[in-house]
């Protein structure tokens, strides 16, 4: 007992602390819009046992082929929904991020405590995204081709037969899998940089050998044919750029726009940009071609679409990590932070307690968040609770608008009985229709020829917008609802 106790030193109890703290960030009301529709998806899918190929959830795109791109999660998401209510997903979100956390952190470099900081920095730069929804996955397997390869260069281990199982798996899982290709692209331009530049650029970081790169393109080749094991088989080879080609994607939905910097909850992207380029101007080192090849492509990637956040910061941080180490070097922090710690029974007594200490804080932390009070109380401030309930409650004939915002909600609360004019399926909306709502949404000339041709009698909308505006100034809308989050109007007569 002696001897397990004067192993858990400072450095060992930083480490613990840290990884309890991420967990616990990480554990929030799971109230993403599009979570509702992907949980929807995958209880149809369930109690059909078969999966969806075609859309039921809308009007306007009813019958239409859709490639259920994140089938194999929206099963696993509606079963732990329908098992564990919103605590497992909340869990499910912070067991990812902890997940990935944990794979960054073994490509890092330096002390547990210069790694606890610059990991917090990223890690904080990737918080936009934790929501339950699919392409959590997605975040965590692109750490975990980091580390593939990490220890293919940086240790000399070849794991590189792991990455085509795993993108059999991340293809029937989310599309994002292109996420993993960025990183092998990176990494073989960027060590073809370094046997280039070996000689000009001598330097003292490891480099792959010729033979060593053709293998990771062999295993890229692999992966990309392993991606036809799903049951979409050659669809999933062009399905992400078919999505991003979407015009309304960039126009009008936050997460493919690029990044607007005045929020708070962006800036931490530009902290983590300019402390790696500040640490490696400043750390005497050179920058390894991986390195810049990895941290160039995904800023340009972050720069263009906020959703490519996260995976910058996942590439990055291991980076920031080893020039802030050299720094560390230069001023002579790093020898002292070396120095052997203390080791002893009672020293390792006190660290387990103060572990506890901080465990007991965090299981404080977590409990509102998994209580399912606070779930409703979250989405009732957010989304059309009341005015579904209104609509289910006095069944309004005829088709329903919605904002886009909204559609995933209503369809899991409304389906069968009413289909959504639109929700966060971009590639079964296409420009088309996403033109179409947009038309009626800011209630642009000719939205009133839209809803006609879609047969709407039915309009649920935010209470001060352009659309309630004008639908109560056009004369045959009548309001039958209103709350502070949403309005609902009915064509004609209607129920009050």
């Amino acid at each position: 007992m002696k001897r397990v106790l004067a192993w858990f030193t400072v450095q060992r109890l930083v480490t613990a602390i840290l990884f309890v703290a991420i967990f616990a960030m990480a554990v929030r009301e799971p109230v993403d819009t599009d979570t509702w529709w992907h949980l929807l998806a995958g209880r149809v899918s369930v109690e059909r046992g078969e999966i969806l190929r075609s859309d039921l959830f809308s009007h306007t795109r009813y019958g239409a082929p859709w490639t259920a791109y994140a089938w194999l999660s929206e099963v696993l998401l509606f079963t732990i929904f329908d098992r564990f209510s919103y605590a497992g997903l909340a869990l499910w979100i912070a067991a990812m991020v902890a997940g990935t956390a944990a794979f960054v952190y073994k490509q890092m470099e330096g002390d547990p405590f210069s790694r606890a900081f610059v990991l917090v920095l990223g890690m904080t730069a990737t918080a936009l995204t934790w929501t339950a929804r699919p392409h959590m996955t997605s975040f965590f397997f692109t750490a975990v081709v980091g580390y593939v390869l990490y220890l293919f260069k940086w240790r000399g281990i070849n794991r590189l037969w792991v990455l085509p199982p795993l993108f059999v798996v991340w293809v029937n899982l989310h599309a994002g899998y292109t996420l993993g290709f960025m990183v092998m692209v990176a990494f073989v331009g960027g060590e073809v940089l370094n046997r280039l530049l070996a000689r000009a650029l001598p330097g003292s970081d490891p480099t792959v050998s010729w033979r060593g790169i053709g293998w990771v393109v062999l295993v890229g080749m692999v992966c990309a044919l392993a991606l036809l094991i799903n049951p979409n088989t050659t669809q999933m080879w062009t399905y992400y750029l078919e999505t991003v080609r979407i015009g309304a994607l960039q126009d009008f939905i936050q997460e493919w726009q690029s990044p607007d910097f005045h929020p708070l909850f962006t800036q931490p992207f530009i902290w983590l940009l300019l402390a790696t380029v500040g640490a490696m101007g400043l750390s005497g080192r050179r920058v390894d071609g991986t390195d810049l090849a990895l941290v160039a492509l995904f800023t340009y990637a972050a720069l263009l679409a906020v959703r490519n956040i996260a995976p910058f910061a996942l590439v990055a941080t291991p980076v920031l990590s080893r020039h802030v180490t050299a720094v560390m070097e230069r001023v002579g922090w790093a020898a002292r932070l070396r120095r052997p710690p203390r080791s002893s029974a009672g020293m390792g007594a006190l660290n387990l307690a103060l572990l506890g200490l901080v465990a007991v804080a965090a299981l404080a932390v977590i409990q509102p968040p998994l209580r399912a009070e606070a779930n409703e109380a979250a989405a009732r401030e957010a989304l059309p609770v009341d005015a579904a309930g209104w609509i289910l409650e006095h069944r309004p004939a005829g088709e329903l608008f919605n904002p886009y915002n909204w559609g995933g909600y209503l369809a899991w609360r409304l389906w069968p009985e009413y289909g959504v004019f639109v929700d966060g399926r971009t590639d079964l909306y296409g420009d088309e229709v996403l033109g179409e709502y947009v038309t009626v949404q800011l209630a642009r000339p000719g939205f009133e020829d839209v809803l006609e041709g879609y047969s709407v009698n039915l309009v649920l909308t935010y209470p001060d917008d352009a659309l309630s505006a004008q639908l109560r100034c056009v004369g045959g809308w009548r309001e039958v609802y209103r709350d502070e989050v949403a309005v609902v109007f009915v064509r004609g007569a209607g129920d009050g």
